[in-house]
């Protein structure tokens, strides 16, 4: 076996991109600078060699391996990974994982998809790179000629490899606010919902989504329309049940064209974006340029006049001289009470003018105060009007699942114990269904918290009904945690017996009490943790 491998440090840098929803802007946030690094090897004829993948911060628990031959032009590539979580969890625009080649030039070659099934994937792939590393990205599909900035894996060098020459690179990632735009709501991207619909079909909706993003509707006329017919194509296939090779086939023919849409709107917005800056930096200079001539007339015109009052201001100089030479012995007492006078009357008018300066000042700033409060009521009727809407669309959705109220310490869905196995905590078929469809719109309120309580009738004994409650509860809870919501943002609590919502004499009222009650809160909907407290 003969292989050699350079040790090359690649450089990620996050660039600064814009997302734009059909023909209104909406500007991605700045993403702060970002670099890493990765050893790429170099692969010889006739060489064979496993090398494992390091998870990264994004994603620790997933892990891989990649047996890789160099073959006369080729090198091929045999990798599996484990520990691959739902893409999703980066947000709903993300669908798929992309394996890709990084040569020590800079160059990003997508290997293809890694379709994931129950945390695995597995990939056979070829490039005609011969030194490369590799890294595993979240996409939001697979057709994308660019890595984006989330990074899961990365190729690592087996140890006790000769090591070569340094090399060290810059390459682009794609920021985070590519594929998402903030005045424009994703939808058919959530899964736990239907699962039946296959992972290639949700890639092509969400590629044309991002497609019409880029502005393709104004600068890729040629392309985004075939991408729009053959994603009815796919669709119309999906729903006549035309067989799965059909539907993928489509799926992934609308994917590759709505990308090439997605490059060539910002190729073409770039180009005419530079056009119009250019066009802007000429007007300018030439504004700068008329400017300047302005000024130098402006200023000969000024040289002149200042001129002729010097030459009038020294003949009224000798004049007054002459004068004052003929009558300085007669009027210097008066002289000197007139220079008295002028002098007082000089700092009454100066203090006059402070005072008047000091109002007006005083004046303005009080204008700007009332102004800036004006601002802040308006600015905090906003955000509890954002607040009531934003709590009144999450009932509704919550609604749709689960019986749910509003109330003082918030969003109150109800579970009943129909939904649990007779006197167990185990989750029963219906109740898993129902709490994936509540889990996928829990992840698009990150902020929400979420308190899970559980209740019993009064048949039992206090500490069996409490220990229940308890174990109902805490199974809700790691549900929740499965499906991808932070354990952080859950609470859950038993409370037995202790807190009926009807009487416990009757069949019907004991079938009431016996129930799992999540109480969802937080500031985004005008709760506050301290509001959310049990009374």
């Amino acid at each position: 076996m003969k292989y050699l491998f350079l040790c090359a440090t690649l450089f990620f840098s996050t660039s600064l991109m814009t997302a734009q929803a059909s023909d209104a802007a909406a500007t991605a946030p700045a993403a702060n600078s970002v670099s890493r690094t990765l050893q790429a090897m170099h692969f010889r004829q006739g060489s064979s060699v496993k090398i494992a993948f390091q998870a990264t911060d994004q994603m620790r628990g997933a892990s891989g391996e990649a047996k890789i031959e160099g073959k006369k032009a080729t090198v091929t590539i045999d990798a599996k990974f484990q520990g691959l979580d739902d893409a999703t969890k980066f947000g709903l625009e993300y669908l798929t994982y992309v394996l890709w080649a990084v040569s020590p030039q800079g160059r990003a070659e997508s290997l293809g998809e890694l379709v994931v099934e129950k945390g695995n994937a597995h990939l056979k792939a070829s490039t005609d790179m011969q030194t490369f590393g590799m890294i595993v990205t979240a996409e939001p599909y697979f057709a994308v000629t660019q890595p984006g900035d989330t990074v899961v894996a990365e190729s690592v060098a087996p140890e006790g490899m000769a090591q070569g020459e340094n090399i060290e690179t810059k390459y682009e990632l794609l920021g985070r606010g590519t594929y998402s735009a903030a005045n424009q709501k994703i939808q058919n991207a959530i899964f736990g919902i239907d699962r039946t619909t296959p992972m290639q079909l949700f890639e092509a909706r969400n590629a044309v989504r991002i497609a019409h993003i880029a502005a393709g509707d104004k600068y890729a006329t040629s392309i985004l329309p075939k991408a729009d017919q053959l994603l009815m194509q796919a669709e119309t296939a999906y729903r006549q049940k035309q067989g799965k090779p059909a539907i993928e086939a489509a799926a992934r023919e609308t994917a590759q064209t709505a990308e090439e849409a997605r490059v060539m709107a910002v190729k073409q917005r770039a180009e005419d974006e530079a056009q119009a800056k250019a066009a802007a930096d000429k007007a300018a200079a030439e504004a700068r340029e008329a400017k300047a001539r302005a000024d130098a007339e402006a200023e000969a015109q000024r040289r002149a006049q200042a001129e002729e009052a010097q030459k009038q201001a020294e003949a009224a100089k000798a004049e007054a001289e002459k004068a004052k030479a003929e009558a300085e012995q007669a009027a210097q007492q008066a002289a000197q009470a007139a220079a008295e006078a002028a002098r007082q009357k000089e700092e009454a008018e100066k203090a006059k003018a402070e005072a008047i300066a000091q109002q007006q000042t005083l004046a303005a700033e009080t204008a700007k105060a009332q102004q800036a409060a004006a601002q802040s009521e308006q600015l905090r009727q906003q955000a509890e009007k954002e607040k009531q809407e934003l709590r009144a669309r999450l009932l509704q959705q919550l609604n749709s699942v689960l019986a749910t109220r509003d109330s003082a310490r918030g969003l109150i869905a109800n579970m009943s114990d129909v939904l649990f196995k007779t006197g167990s905590f185990e989750l029963a078929p219906g109740a898993r269904e129902r709490l994936a469809k509540v889990s996928g719109i829990l992840l698009a309120y990150p902020s929400l918290h979420v308190q899970i309580e559980g209740h019993t009738d009064s048949v039992g004994t206090d500490e069996y009904n409490q220990t229940l409650s308890e174990n109902r509860a805490n199974a809700v809870k790691a549900y929740f945690v499965q499906q991808g919501i932070s354990a952080d943002s859950i609470e859950a609590r038993g409370f037995g017996k202790t807190q009926p919502i009807a009487t416990n004499d009757t069949a019907e009222g004991r079938q009431q009490n016996r129930r799992v009650e999540l109480v969802l809160s937080g500031d985004a909907i005008g709760n506050t943790e301290t509001q959310a407290v049990r009374q």
